[in-house]
């Protein structure tokens, strides 16, 4: 409090500064004063102007092409390709406009400096003008948005009836993975039972749940469409996947999901990469609390033969917790029994 206070204090005095600045300005005014503008500060100001053009676009220049490989991922999913394609368009259109406008604004700064003996053009309207630079930005912007929806609505199609479906929760503050067994579907879950084991709140009254699984690590398979049904437990999180250009958000009572397909293994991107130690991996972009740095979770792609393999050797979540069976409906516990391969 007594730093806040401190604060608003500085502030108050810098605006009564201010204000007394303006007072006398205008008091001078009013008095008719005709003392000469010094022009020196103006030619030093024009001159660092050039020089801060220079020294900055330079630098812009330089770090753009010197970590070029570090903030351009590869590409590892097929939507990735489209995206990449409409990203580097609007970067090219937007980063020549701002280009150009950041050099007009500092030559100018510096060309129209204050001098005695010169007057000001006065330029009070022109149509032409007016319209051309109206018409050209919508027209480009009109483009621009068009196609993005056109990538958008590719991308966020409905899934096709063989994808494979995984649930990611987040909460905080990691990600949580749940996984259909062999019957290809999801089970529902119930937030009323949501516990320290149960943490997804897996519904058992639901025959599809008993063969469900909750893996230590995340596998998807090469090739495959893979749909993420996304979720969050307590707060808002969201789901970025950089190398597969996906990013959806993981919102409190409103699922989410997002369909893509790999293009390159775990291992063909290490090999791409030259990096034994890499690993595709999903984050979190929202900034969910103190420990959101740390909600990291690594992803690998397999062949189908090999994600097949792995998928089989997954025990199911009722199995590896057997204790759970008292939560089964008596007249459905013999089909528990049957999908998870519990003995009685």
């Amino acid at each position: 409090m007594f730093n806040l206070a401190i604060g608003l204090g500085v502030v108050l005095l810098l605006a009564i500064l201010f204000l007394i600045f303006r007072i006398s300005s205008l008091i001078s005014v009013a008095k008719g004063n005709t003392n000469k503008i010094e022009t020196s500060s103006n030619k030093i100001n024009g001159a660092m102007f050039i020089v801060f053009l220079v020294g900055t676009g330079f630098l812009f220049f330089w770090y753009s092409f010197k970590e070029f490989d570090n903030y351009n991922l590869p590409v590892a999913s097929e939507h990735g390709s489209e995206y990449e394609f409409l990203f580097w368009i609007t970067m090219a259109v937007t980063g020549v406009v701002f280009v150009l406008t950041q050099f007009l604004l500092f030559y100018f700064s510096w060309k129209y400096q204050y001098k005695e003996n010169t007057k000001a053009l006065f330029y009070p309207e022109n149509n032409k003008l007016e319209i051309i630079w109206t018409f050209v930005p919508a027209v480009v912007l009109a483009i621009l948005v068009f196609t993005g929806w056109r990538v958008w609505t590719d991308i966020t199609a409905p899934a096709p009836e063989n994808t494979n479906n995984i649930e990611i929760m987040g909460y905080q503050f990691a990600w949580g993975v749940r996984y259909p067994g062999l019957d290809g579907e999801l089970g529902n879950t119930d937030y009323r039972v949501i516990e320290a084991t149960n943490s997804f709140g897996i519904d058992f009254n639901d025959k599809a749940s008993y063969d469900d699984f909750i893996p230590r690590e995340m596998h998807i398979p090469k090739g495959e469409p893979v749909t993420f049904n996304i979720r969050a437990r307590d707060v808002l999180h969201s789901v970025f996947a950089p190398h597969f250009r996906l990013k959806m958000d993981a919102v409190p009572g409103m699922p989410t999901s997002f369909t893509f397909t790999a293009t390159k293994t775990t291992e063909e991107m290490r090999e791409e990469l030259n990096d034994p130690e890499f690993n595709y991996e999903i984050a979190c972009t929202e900034v969910c609390g103190r420990g959101h740095y740390s909600m990291k979770l690594t992803l690998i792609v397999d062949e189908p033969e090999e994600y097949m393999e792995w998928y089989a050797e997954q025990e199911s979540f009722l199995k590896r917790n057997p204790e759970y069976l008292s939560k089964v409906p008596t007249e459905l516990k013999e089909v528990a029994l049957l999908k998870t391969g519990i003995e009685n």
